[in-house]
């Protein structure tokens, strides 16, 4: 049982990853007391302005000094701290996969080699000491470059962080307890969603996608911890609207009304992948075993 302070590490691609993947969580565990850090792999400046709003020539120019300054607002929002750890954005070429032969670019973070891509996050672990670290899974999510590179540099750092005699310049090691998996878009999730809002007499967005993906591999079925944070969906929300290059506030994300939201699945869901303490699956906590 932990009787300091708890610490949490999210590890996330880019600038926006956080506000749109368990930020609702971070923002429980802060008022809660927990001392939550970001880690964020590149700054985003491969990436697109997907909001048409925001489609100048000016932010282009400075796109990367524009998301650095949303990600700084997103995380006054949430609460929670953050560090970068100063990779490049490799971007997504049109029908790149990991074995599709399309190149990347020379310099980005997905070509970074194993041992130079993990040193910053393997630092990082030793100096929060995080008890819980939360990234991707073993296609990041969804198969984007920075995302993929994101899973394996975690698992490496996670369990490379608590070994001695691997990256001794960084300091004494630490094993951080427990790691987990974001799992964000399972059948069920999506189903309890669209049904709610239909019985709303509302239109739903999730029609077409659940119709059209092929659940054979529904990741859903691998979660394993649920946790409550629907009072903080708002907080979330406002995170994520903090990146206006990445998200048009009138859009696809913010299309079910919150109230449906909160009722109709109130929790963010996680798969514990790794721990090295005793823990009862299902768990409502990322820190059960450790309080």
């Amino acid at each position: 049982m932990v009787t300091e302070k708890l610490r949490l590490m999210a590890v996330h691609a880019h600038p926006d990853d956080e506000s749109s993947k368990g930020a609702a969580t971070m923002a429980r565990y802060v008022a809660e007391g927990v001392d939550v850090l970001v880690a964020t792999c590149t700054g985003g400046e491969r990436g697109s302005v997907l909001n048409s709003k925001m489609d100048r020539p000016e932010v282009w120019r400075d796109i990367t000094g524009i998301r650095a300054k949303e990600m700084e607002r997103a995380r006054e929002i949430l609460g929670v701290k953050q560090a970068w750890l100063g990779f490049v954005d490799s971007g997504l070429p049109e029908g790149w996969l990991p074995d599709s032969g399309i190149d990347l670019p020379e310099d980005c973070f997905y070509l970074e080699p194993l041992e130079v891509a993990s040193a910053p996050l393997v630092r990082l672990i030793r100096e929060f000491k995080p008890h819980v670290v939360i990234t991707y899974d073993e296609d990041g999510g969804y198969p984007h470059p920075d995302h993929i590179k994101t899973h394996v540099i975690s698992m490496e750092a996670f369990d490379a962080a608590g070994d001695p005699e691997r990256y001794k310049e960084f300091g004494e090691p630490w094993q951080p307890s427990k790691l987990y998996y974001h799992m964000s878009f399972g059948r069920a999730r999506l189903t309890a969603l669209h049904e709610a809002v239909l019985a709303e007499g509302l239109e739903s967005p999730y029609g077409e996608w659940l119709e059209s993906r092929d659940w054979t591999d529904d990741k859903g079925e691998r979660v394993t911890t649920k946790v409550e944070c629907a009072s903080y969906f708002p907080v979330r929300d406002e995170a994520l609207k903090a990146h206006a290059t990445q998200v048009d506030p009138e859009g696809f994300w913010f299309r079910v009304p919150m109230e449906i939201q909160q009722k109709a699945w109130p929790t963010e869901d996680y798969e514990l992948v790794k721990s090295h303490v005793a823990t009862t699956k299902p768990e409502d906590d990322l820190f059960a075993g450790l309080r």
